[in-house]
């Protein structure tokens, strides 16, 4: 398919420019134990074009636990580093599957890589990636920070300031946050707002310690949503209550 460029100025209903969207590996396994499951990415893919025909710039940093969790027997008693290299090339696999939806969806679309792999990825150039997503090209972002020992969440809040992008939203499989685990308590509450401070006093698991601690320093917000909640990435960049919202 031919790839188009879609350069509609920003919708006026839209809250948010440019953004950061981190979806976990397991986001793409469906109902299995591991894999892809190709109905669940297009679903996925339907929500990102949306708000990308609204004129958002989204920028994707993907996981990879869904692919590394199949070879994770194998993986046991691994050097951590090596495991780590391992999962970020699982990220890349992801992201080559996201391009590939994107594109049957008509969608515009480039995958960069932290590290060099140029004849199936190019690599990841700052400039470049900011090109793009002026030009309405969605850029996914795989293979972590390129460095093991960093999570795709810290690579999530690092490309997220890289980029420009007004907020960094995590895609889970909860619709927010909530003050104790709604699936063992049902008297939990979600937070529609918190701030960086209170989350951190009250020890609720947001994204790793140096992810967190980048955007609370780079005054990124971080909305929590459920990606698999039809409509809710739209809900949330036109500002209805939709996730829990943590600010500086």
């Amino acid at each position: 398919m031919t790839e188009t460029t879609n350069a509609t100025n920003t919708a006026a209903t839209a809250k948010y420019r440019r953004i950061l969207l981190k979806l976990s590996g397991e986001a793409l396994m469906g109902s299995g134990s591991y894999g892809i499951d190709r109905q669940t990415i297009n679903g996925i893919v339907k929500e990102i074009k949306e708000v990308v025909d609204m004129g958002v710039q989204v920028g994707v940093v993907i996981g990879g636990g869904n692919i590394f969790r199949g070879i994770a027997p194998a993986a046991a008693g691994m050097d951590r580093a090596q495991a780590d290299y391992v999962g970020m090339l699982a990220t890349v696999i992801n992201g080559l599957a996201l391009q590939d939806a994107m594109r049957v969806a008509g969608m515009a679309v480039r995958v960069q890589s932290a590290f060099n792999i140029e004849q199936v990825v190019e690599p990841y150039i700052r400039g470049r990636a900011i090109r793009y997503l002026g030009q309405g090209r969605t850029v996914i972002f795989a293979g972590g920070t390129g460095n093991p020992f960093f999570t795709t969440d810290t690579a999530a809040a690092l490309r997220g300031a890289e980029i420009g992008a007004e907020i960094v939203l995590k895609a889970t499989k909860v619709d927010g946050i909530y003050s104790a685990d709604p699936k063992k308590d049902p008297a939990a509450t979600r937070y529609d707002t918190i701030s960086f401070d209170e989350a951190i006093s009250r020890n609720l698991a947001i994204m790793d310690t140096m992810a967190f601690a980048l955007c609370r320093d780079r005054k990124l917000p971080i909305k929590v949503f459920s990606i698999f909640k039809p409509g809710a990435l739209k809900r949330v960049l036109v500002g209805e209550n939709e996730g829990t919202l943590v600010y500086c």
